[in-house]
């Protein structure tokens, strides 16, 4: 029941911020800081609404239990992604701020979906 409960805070919080990531992403120019941010990691205008609509996927994939795997796996793919992107452009803070992120679908692959039967 603790695994169950566990599982569930963490999946509430990884599709609240892909909801949340994918939704800024796609509204990049409201925000500039987060433009700003992103071609420092060599990520083009044109690749942003594309991040952006994976990020929702991912979200939408987590909520279903047979998609549950996938996206988790979507989601830590992203993540590497972004860590190799900040480690190319020399940011090293956001790769190890990063980390937690990264091990948060690796965690819930590792708890499964909650209150599913295994």
């Amino acid at each position: 029941m603790v695994k169950s409960i566990i599982s569930l805070a963490l999946l509430l919080v990884s599709v609240f911020l892909a909801f949340k990531h994918g939704w800024d992403t796609l509204n990049y120019k409201k925000h500039p800081e987060s433009l700003k941010m992103m071609n420092e990691l060599g990520i083009t205008e044109t690749m942003i609404p594309i991040f952006g609509g994976l990020t929702i996927l991912i979200g939408i994939l987590l909520i279903i239990p047979k998609t549950f795997f996938l996206g988790n796996m979507l989601n830590a793919i992203s993540i590497v992604i972004i860590m190799a992107l900040a480690v190319k452009s020399g940011n090293f803070k956001m790769v190890l701020m990063e980390i937690p992120f990264l091990i948060m679908p690796l965690v819930l692959i590792w708890l499964k979906y909650p209150f599913v039967k295994s």
